[in-house]
């Protein structure tokens, strides 16, 4: 039986972890934080325990959903209530898009997102095929004109990955994108299951279920990977009291900086160019407010709504949980004061300025954008507000061929995988694939 260390406990390590002893390993996680979990995790805001990270994952790709099945976990799908995009000072509708390129001409029309010259623009054919990655936004821009990638994409890419989309890949981002933009169709959708799943109690339940299987260290950061005769050494834990860790096999689940650090002396190559993916910094504020308060928001039949940065308001969107989510609103009920849960997440690529102001200021900015969004004038009875430093990695142009660069370097080295948010896509479905990969490429052996 061999000896496996996966470093990194958010849900790739942990999937690795599980799929690496389920195949007869033994092994090690090693967390560098006190908990488990990454970017899933959960906190009680005014006694009701909600997602303060990621909420929903796919539901049409299959690792997310039978990865929460095989755990015995329950999954539910969200409510009928749709999302609006807050621009031009009014909530509007949001068209049927592909990542905000619209899909629907005259809902686009009928919304009023677009000045009539914006809409003018998206009518004129402007075909161009690319053998080349480029930007998102670049490409949005000369097929479809700049208003439809400043007020329809920027605010859909902004939340999957708090990034621009001037500077995120076409290719690794919204590859669909260059089917349209060479004057292709995309293939009619032919299944009816909902978009998106979640976990009754919140996502974070997931990570929380792989590591109740699995041996995991937490408060253990990993400072030194190296090769030995027979595999691998780590060094684990602070300076003053060094722990040296063995393994056969090692498996880096973390994100693209701390996997260069360790990776400079094993496989230079791809230390190199995982040291040049960039990452995004955000922050969640999740509010509870009374239902008897806020009566009008209490009647919604939105899901919440995304902001454009043109608009320049200091939120980038805002979730209704309670409207979203039949179990969040089931909680918020059962509390006594019939509470409602929502939450808006602010910061984007670049702007990290902005997350240095003090709790109480992210607060205190959700709330007067709020006001002006859906009226909302009620006191919150509790706030909380998480900090993601660093929290999604920024697919750049060319960034595919890095990844392909980088898995040619880790590939080289026996018994060393990879796997996690920064190579293949951010949703949680991809992650958890690309920790299936990782899991079976160790247990295949040498080479």
């Amino acid at each position: 039986m061999s000896r496996v260390v996966v470093v990194g406990a958010g849900v790739a390590g942990l999937t690795a972890a599980r799929d690496l002893a389920a195949a007869g390993h033994d092994v090690l996680v090693l967390e560098s934080s006190p908990r488990v979990g990454g970017k899933l995790l959960r906190a009680e805001v005014a006694g009701v325990t909600v997602d303060v990270g990621a909420e929903a994952m796919l539901n049409r790709r299959p690792e997310g959903v039978e990865l929460a099945r095989e755990l015995g976990l329950p999954l539910e799908h969200p409510t009928t209530a749709s999302s609006r995009i807050w621009t031009r000072d009014a909530l509007r509708p949001l068209p049927r898009s592909l990542m905000g390129v619209p899909l629907d001409l005259d809902a686009l029309a009928a919304s009023g997102i677009l000045s009539a010259e914006g809409l003018a623009r998206v009518r004129e054919p402007a075909a161009a095929t690319y053998d080349h990655d480029v930007a998102v936004g670049d490409l949005v821009d000369r097929r479809y004109g700049a208003e439809v990638t400043d007020r329809l994409v920027e605010p859909l890419l902004g939340g999957v990955y708090a990034g621009h989309a001037r500077a995120l890949s076409a290719r690794a981002a919204v590859p669909q994108l260059l089917t349209l933009a060479a004057g292709g169709t995309l293939p009619e959708a032919t299944s009816d299951l909902p978009v998106f799943a979640g976990i009754p109690g919140g996502m974070g339940r997931l990570p929380e279920a792989l590591a109740a299987g699995v041996t995991v260290r937490t408060d253990a950061t990993v400072r030194e990977l190296s090769r030995t005769g027979s595999g691998f050494s780590l060094v684990v834990g602070p300076t003053t009291a060094p722990d040296v860790v063995e393994a056969d096999s090692v498996v880096l689940a973390t994100p693209a900086a701390p996997s260069a650090r360790l990776l400079g002396t094993v496989a230079p190559m791809a230390a190199t160019e995982l040291a040049a993916i960039d990452y995004a910094s955000m922050a969640v504020v999740t509010l509870a407010v009374r239902a008897a308060d806020a009566p009008a928001l209490a009647a919604t039949d939105s899901s919440g709504f995304l902001v454009p940065p043109v608009d320049g308001r200091r939120i980038k969107a805002s979730t209704f949980s309670f409207a979203k989510w039949g179990w969040v609103r089931a909680a918020g009920a059962e509390t006594g004061d019939d509470l409602l849960l929502l939450r808006t997440s602010l910061g984007r690529h670049s702007e990290e300025a902005a997350l240095q102001a003090a709790d109480d200021e992210l607060v205190a900015w959700s709330l007067a954008d709020l006001r002006d969004a859906v009226g909302l004038t009620a006191t919150p009875i509790d706030a909380h507000v998480q900090r993601w430093g660093g929290g999604l990695p920024q697919y750049a142009v060319g960034h595919l061929d890095r990844v392909a660069r980088i898995r040619v370097a880790v590939d080289a080295v026996p018994g060393l995988a990879i796997c996690g948010a920064a190579y293949e896509g951010v949703g949680i479905p991809a992650v958890i694939a690309s920790a299936h990969r990782a899991a079976a490429r160790v247990s295949s052996g040498p080479g």
